[in-house]
């Protein structure tokens, strides 16, 4: 399916340091599609680890004492054995545990794919706007004025070519995001049985929030290639 992303970039005219630009910006679309399957699979893993772990139903009281003697069946007593816990819910949740924790490996596994893509970029963003600035120089310089002095070349370079801006928002997700990432990979290999209620909470709402993305400056990403 085309993204609102997809469609911007198609519509991306520009030089070659626009066009890289372009396919920077839609390999960080590919990041985002992939930290909004990374929170879902932590969630998962969260209600999956609370459930197999929550505390036994209190037992002391006179009434669930009549209950359990009202309803002292086999079915009730293997039931009490379980920690009160059907034998299928927890299998189902230990599962469910398992299969979100191998989704977040993956997942992470991915984004790092798309940081090295990310980073490679951004050293070809630097070559191209390098070489783009130089031909800029060359092309405006008059060789046979004799009259040229060093105040005359500086004023021919652009104070603020379009190419640098592009180079400059490159410089700015890539250090967002790659700290973005960073974060995901500490969130997922600190996580195992132990991990306490606490931590797993701190660790949804750090990996729905995501501190170190600046909205503002990923809007005025995307208007660049609008």
């Amino acid at each position: 399916m085309e993204t609102k992303e997809t469609k911007l970039i198609s519509k991306t005219k520009g030089g070659k340091v626009a066009q890289m630009f372009s396919q920077f910006m839609e390999r960080v679309a590919k990041f985002e599609e992939i930290n909004d399957a990374g929170n879902r699979y932590l969630v998962s893993f969260r209600q999956g680890l609370e459930f197999i772990r929550r505390p036994p139903i209190e037992n002391t009281s006179e009434l669930f004492k009549k209950v359990v003697k009202t309803n002292n069946t086999h079915r009730m007593q293997s039931y009490i054995e379980a920690g009160y816990v059907h034998t299928s819910n927890r299998c189902e949740n230990l599962n469910k545990l398992n299969t979100s924790h191998i989704q977040l490996l993956g997942n992470v596994s991915k984004a790092k794919n798309i940081i090295v893509e990310l980073e490679n970029l951004v050293e070809d963003v630097k070559l191209a706007l390098e070489a783009a600035i130089e031909t800029e120089y060359i092309s405006n310089l008059d060789p046979i004025s004799p009259t040229s002095n060093e105040d005359d070349i500086v004023s021919i370079v652009p104070e603020k070519p379009k190419d640098v801006d592009y180079a400059t928002m490159v410089a700015v997700v890539y250090s967002m995001v790659k700290q973005d990432y960073v974060m995901q990979e500490k969130i997922v290999t600190s996580l195992n049985l132990n991990t306490s209620s606490g931590e797993l909470e701190s660790y949804c709402l750090m990996w729905s929030l995501r501190p170190f993305i600046n909205d503002e400056i990923m809007h005025q990403a995307w208007k660049l290639i609008s």
